[in-house]
């Protein structure tokens, strides 16, 4: 029997490092690849065409999700999608049939997955079910999260506490361990906080990341201007400038720059 070929995409090394270490002892799985964020992750899958995807939820450049969106039928792989708890995710994943492994992944549980997706590689139509499973776990989990949004950030100034209103950010950038944060009328803040981990309770449908270190309101973006490499200048109606990284200006041109 083949063995079961593998990706894994997280952007956390130590997480890939502890996945490909417990893959190591099931000796009819056999590792194809590792992505570090979600668009290399659309690549490998595409190039690799692996059996199983084991994909981190939350990635920069693309979510476990959108990876997903991005690939044509024919590359859509099984997946099991690898998050910290999220009661939202969960019940999204349980309601489709979707696998999903929460961190720290037992190694019995990465077992039961290996199992099924075994199973369901047996059925000859098992991509398009597994693709209309993907899509409707992913519209579920966007339709039970709405709500959870953010709607204000409290930031300390001095001795005093303001709650930002997240309709008047227009950035937020990441300087070392801090995120700065500047309004639409030039206001500016700072605050202790992981961009990463705020980035998954902003809207994504009013926020875009420009880059690793930057986020940004759509509605205060006023211009964009390419820059050499396929990259862009965005200019804000604030005066602020932010440069888009190579990987996220394909990001911001899909979703900013095309009717």
């Amino acid at each position: 029997m083949a063995k079961l070929r593998i990706l894994i995409a997280d952007d956390e090394r130590p997480a890939r490092s502890y996945l490909k270490g417990l893959l190591r002892t099931f000796p009819d799985a056999e590792l194809v690849g590792e992505a570090e964020n979600g668009a290399e992750a659309v690549e490998m899958l595409h190039a690799l065409r692996p059996d199983l995807a084991l994909l981190d939820l939350q990635m920069p450049v693309l979510t476990g999700f959108e990876v997903v969106r991005e690939l044509e039928a024919a590359d859509v792989p099984l997946v099991a999608f690898v998050t910290a708890f999220d009661q939202y995710a969960v019940q999204a994943f349980e309601m489709n049939a979707i696998d999903y492994l929460l961190k720290p992944v037992e190694a019995g549980r990465l077992a039961m997955t290996l199992e099924r997706a075994a199973e369901r590689l047996g059925h000859p139509d098992w991509r398009a079910g597994e693709t209309r499973r993907l899509n409707d776990a992913a519209s579920a989990y966007e339709e039970l999260g709405r709500s959870e949004f953010l709607q204000r950030i409290p930031v300390k100034k001095r001795d005093e506490f303001y709650l930002i209103n997240v309709e008047e950010i227009a950035s937020i950038v990441a300087d070392g361990e801090l995120l700065k944060l500047t309004t639409q009328d030039g206001r500016r803040f700072e605050f202790n906080f992981r961009l990463k981990d705020l980035e998954e309770r902003l809207d994504p449908s009013r926020f875009i990341r420009l880059s690793r270190g930057a986020i940004v309101n759509i509605d205060s973006v006023s211009h964009i201007s390419p820059l050499p490499g396929g990259t862009y200048n965005v200019a804000l109606t604030n005066g602020q400038e932010v440069a888009s990284s190579r990987l996220q200006s394909k990001i911001l041109r899909s979703r900013l720059l095309r009717l």
